[in-house]
């Protein structure tokens, strides 16, 4: 039997269906599984994606886009396939893409993780014979802290650089992980957090969708000489080392992400701080994905796919790297990460 899912130059291609799974160049018809930009891109002339993500895909793809939403779990035939999508616990909307034809069933997971985030639906388990499964943190060293611990020390060092007189900046993407830190702060405080433009449309889009966060103000709505002393202030990470920074000095910075759980990158990219938070699932998570699934073949793909096929077949389970054009972020450079994840083409803006 042919394989359902190929990788062409176009993206991931399932030829019994003719459609496209997360294309990066334009296509007849693309499934979607979220909003960011590495994965929903504009120029093709149809799309489907989850529904409680729609207005972010119009957001990321233009309003003027032919795009079918679908509830999760709803099924739609594409020629003789039948697909649905599925949590997948990654951001509002994000999706895994179910495929059923000839009775075998392969699941595409798109970018997924298996840690509690109130801004998003839990991942759901899908069973399934072949599972495409990202590897963005696929190393045994990326194991993340309960969410919780995460957001109280950021809350620490934010009351630390108010203590100080200082500002605080949070790094992170524009698109999942600020409105998850504004989330997972409520726990600890009510206050106002201000963010950098390329973050706003974004956050409201969240708060329309009916996810509490803790209040929030544009920078730039604020007066000349505000005093950004002891403020909390999200920002992308591209917004880093720009002239943009110098209105809150004195300030110390922070970083948001799963690269943080490697000390050394903290240090290359000259934060003060680094908190791993993420978006992606991490180790012991991908393992207990792809046992939970089922699935007897699994191909690795976009990250660091090697050590995750290994464990595959040490444990009997058909696996090889699926290798694409675009394989996401598996660079550990903050700027390239944020290119790869956020749907705003110059976060410094």
């Amino acid at each position: 039997m042919n394989d359902l899912v190929i990788p062409t130059g176009q993206g991931l291609y399932c030829p019994a269906g003719d459609f496209h799974i997360d294309p990066w160049r334009p296509v007849e018809r693309a499934v979607i599984t979220h909003g960011h930009a590495d994965h929903a891109r504009s120029g093709s002339k149809r799309y489907w994606g989850a529904a409680p993500g729609l207005s972010l895909l119009r957001e990321r793809i233009g309003y003027g886009a032919g795009i079918v939403p679908l509830a999760y779990g709803q099924r739609v035939e594409f020629g003789p396939v039948t697909v649905s999508l599925h949590p997948a616990g990654h951001v509002l909307g994000s999706a895994q893409v179910r495929l059923e034809h000839q009775g075998q069933v392969w699941v595409v997971s798109g970018d997924y993780k298996r840690d509690p985030d109130p801004t998003c639906t839990p991942f759901e388990v899908v069973p399934c014979d072949v599972f495409i499964t990202e590897a963005t943190f696929g190393l045994p060293v990326y194991r993340w802290q309960e969410p919780a611990e995460i957001a109280r020390e950021i809350h620490e060092w934010w009351q630390d650089c108010k203590a100080q007189g200082l500002c605080a900046i949070l790094h992170c993407y524009a698109l999942g992980k600020a409105q998850r830190v504004l989330a997972e702060l409520m726990r600890y405080t009510d206050e106002t957090v201000y963010l950098h433009g390329a973050m706003t449309k974004l956050v409201k889009l969240y708060r329309d969708a009916g996810v509490a966060m803790l209040p929030t103000d544009a920078i730039g709505n604020q007066p000349k000489f505000f005093d950004w002393k002891g403020r909390l202030l999200l920002a992308p990470p591209g917004a880093g080392g720009t002239p943009w920074m110098r209105r809150f000095k004195p300030y110390s910075t922070g970083f948001a992400s799963g690269w943080m759980r490697v000390r050394g990158s903290r240090r290359r990219q000259a934060y003060d701080r680094g908190f791993a938070l993420s978006d992606h699932a991490d180790w012991p998570s991908l393992l207990r994905t792809i046992t939970e699934t089922g699935a007897k073949r699994v191909l690795p793909t976009h990250g660091n796919t090697e050590a995750l096929v290994q464990w595959c077949r040490e444990q009997g389970i058909d696996a090889a790297p699926l290798k694409t054009e675009y394989e996401g972020e598996p660079q550990h450079d903050a700027a390239a990460v944020a290119d790869s994840e956020d749907p705003v083409a110059n976060p410094a803006g």
